[in-house]
């Protein structure tokens, strides 16, 4: 019984009552059961089989779920006759259990044994800060959670300290509070397969002079020891292995070193006869020789500020000199001979050794860019305008780069409050890395959430087949194209419950219980998008809908269903009562509890919705 006091000498009291079982649940029951009471173990299973659709099912396993059914509600203190069968309630408990009827499947089941590219990867972007891009504290916590949650591409930047002798990951030129960065990767090594078995790549944005630069490649093999996948070459590798191959591993991610890349582009010159002399008025160019060494998002770097050195501090070089410095075009790279000579000698420094993927920007624009390399495999990162205007202007030539090479889009450097993109465009064109700020809560990141849910919730999603293949005119997928319906998804949306276990009773109204409805939509290709709600339901902490809604789908391999239930509030706006996304292509056919996460992902422990998918 809730009360709620309406004024002083007056209080309206509600009774919080168990929905009674949908009209569905109780026609399942009793052609199952035979228009009987109960139901047996072999009535149980010829439901799952029939009506669930899980095929697997015997009859050893329905028994197993009535037990733990009636050890759940009844504790054993039940008739012995009544112990090998289940009544309509507890039919209804066993469907409306997230632990033993949940929505989508929860191990790993894609062929993992594909090269790297091929899959869709969990990315973090800035992995180590704990709140906005410009004040927040640097911490390993934020990476730990990630972890945790299954992301598997992390990525720090990585600065001199103060007395320029020791390795802090910050974000640089902000207020942000530095750690260090052995630190954070301690905490790597030791949560890196809490969540996966298979690898995480670590891509270091290196602002760093070569002698730290040294200091991280000792750091790096010290702290890893055996799980740094490290190639037998220094060179880029033509294919990456598979996931499989990867288990237990770290891959490190990063720009090479400036001199190797210098001094390889000069042998190769050489071997041409066509080596270029620089223009003598950039030979005569001083530069600071704290300068970053290594910058893995040249955007976002001079986009940030007009001027920076090495400690993330302003400083008096143009912008103009540091683009040219970045494409190798400063005194500083003529400044260790024995470095380039170790180069060319084919010994390649110690921390090119650590690099396994290496990442890059060719000269050129985004065309020259997207070119693919037969014998080569790389890393190219754009920031989310650069890929807008990629994918506006070489769609089909994005699509052919991610089917050899890896994509990294990540946030543009005005959202200095950690909001995040829309990263479905990046999955419609094959994007693996979408790197997401994993503080910056909303419907994106509720849409990743719910891509990587897949597969287990491993952290890797295998690219449908269609983003892999090219037609007999080297034709590619366009999401754009106006395609077919491939499939019909029809939900029923039965009821929802747990509310007043995990809210206070006046959180969502002070006088009176609450007013929920529930939108349920796709999100995918913009032909398959769409948003739908229920009718609201007054005054009830348990709702009852009984709605059905219809969803064609042109493109399901990348839909997913969103689900956001809400409370009604006449004078303000509605408040949030949990959400869930679901990929639909692993969505499991039948009746099925929902559990429904807070706006930061984080699953309640009571709030579920019923609910019915069908494919027709």
């Amino acid at each position: 019984m809730g009360s709620y006091r309406m004024c002083v000498c007056f209080t309206r009291k509600y009774r919080i009552t168990e929905a009674e079982p949908p009209s569905d649940v109780k026609d399942a029951f009793k052609k199952y059961s035979e228009g009987g009471n109960h139901m047996n173990a072999d009535q149980l299973r010829q439901f799952l089989v029939e009506f669930q659709g899980d095929d697997a099912t015997t009859v050893q396993d329905a028994q197993q779920i009535i037990e733990q059914i009636h050890h759940r509600r009844h504790h054993h203190h039940i008739p012995k006759f009544r112990r090998h069968s289940l009544t309509l309630d507890d039919f209804h408990h066993y469907l409306f259990s997230v632990d033993f009827n949940p929505p989508i499947m929860d191990k790993v089941h894609h062929d993992m044994t594909a090269p790297l590219s091929h899959y869709f990867i969990y990315t973090g972007h800035n992995s180590y800060l704990t709140g906005n891009q410009i004040s927040s504290d640097c911490s390993d916590v934020p990476i730990i959670k990630a972890l945790h949650k299954g992301v598997r591409v992390v990525e720090l930047d990585i600065w001199p300290n103060s007395t320029k002798d020791d390795v802090h990951v910050l974000h640089g030129r902000t207020l942000t509070t530095p750690v260090e960065l052995i630190k954070c990767l301690k905490s790597i090594k030791e949560h890196a397969f809490v969540a996966s078995p298979y690898p995480v790549i670590l891509t270091l944005e290196d602002h760093l002079t070569p002698d730290l630069q040294a200091k991280v490649a000792q750091m790096v093999t010290e702290t890893f020891e055996e799980m740094l996948f490290c190639p037998e070459s220094s060179e880029k590798l033509e294919e990456f292995p598979s996931p499989e191959e990867m288990k237990y591993k770290i891959i490190i991610s990063t720009k090479p070193p400036k001199e190797y890349l210098q001094a390889k582009s000069n042998k190769e010159n050489e071997d041409s006869s066509s080596f270029k002399r620089r223009d003598s008025n950039e030979d005569s160019r001083k530069t600071d020789t704290t300068e970053p060494a290594n910058r893995e998002d040249e955007e976002e770097y001079t986009s940030d500020s007009d001027a920076s050195d090495s400690s993330g501090n302003n400083s008096k070089s143009s912008k103009n000199d540091r683009r040219r410095e970045f494409n190798g075009d400063s005194d500083e790279n003529n400044k260790s001979s024995s470095k380039i000579d170790r180069s060319l000698s084919g010994e390649p420094p110690e921390y090119l050794s650590i690099i396994a993927m290496h990442s890059g920007k060719p000269k050129g624009g985004l065309k020259e860019q997207l070119k693919v390399e037969v014998d080569k495999v790389t890393r190219l990162s754009l920031n989310e305008q650069k890929f807008e205007k990629a994918v506006t202007l070489h769609a089909s030539q994005v699509v052919r780069f991610t089917q050899k090479n890896f994509l990294r889009v990540y946030p543009k450097a005005s959202r200095i409050d950690s909001s995040n993109y829309k990263p479905l465009i990046c999955w419609m064109h094959g994007v693996q890395m979408v790197a997401l700020n994993m503080q910056g809560y909303g419907k994106s990141l509720w849409l990743m959430h719910g891509m990587f849910r897949a597969n287990g919730g491993c952290g890797y999603v295998k690219k449908p087949e269609f983003l892999m293949s090219k037609g007999p005119d080297n034709q590619v997928f366009d999401p754009k194209a106006k395609l077919p319906v491939k499939k019909t998804l029809k939900v029923k949306v039965y009821m929802g419950d747990g509310w007043h276990l995990d809210f206070k009773q006046t959180h969502f109204d002070t006088y009176s219980p609450p007013d929920f409805y529930t939108r349920v939509g796709i999100a995918g290709v913009a032909a398959d998008e769409i948003m739908k709600k229920t009718k609201k339901k007054e005054d009830n902490w348990t709702p009852v809908w009984e709605e059905e809604f219809t969803f064609p789908l042109t493109v399901p391999e990348l839909a997913l269903l969103r689900i956001e239930v809400k409370e009604y509030d006449m004078s303000e706006k509605d408040d949030f009562a949990g959400q869930t996304c679901l990929p639909i292509s692993e969505l499991k056919q039948g009746i099925r509890a929902i559990p429904l996460s807070d706006h930061k992902g984080e699953k309640y422990n009571s709030v579920r919705l019923l609910m019915r998918f069908q494919f027709v």
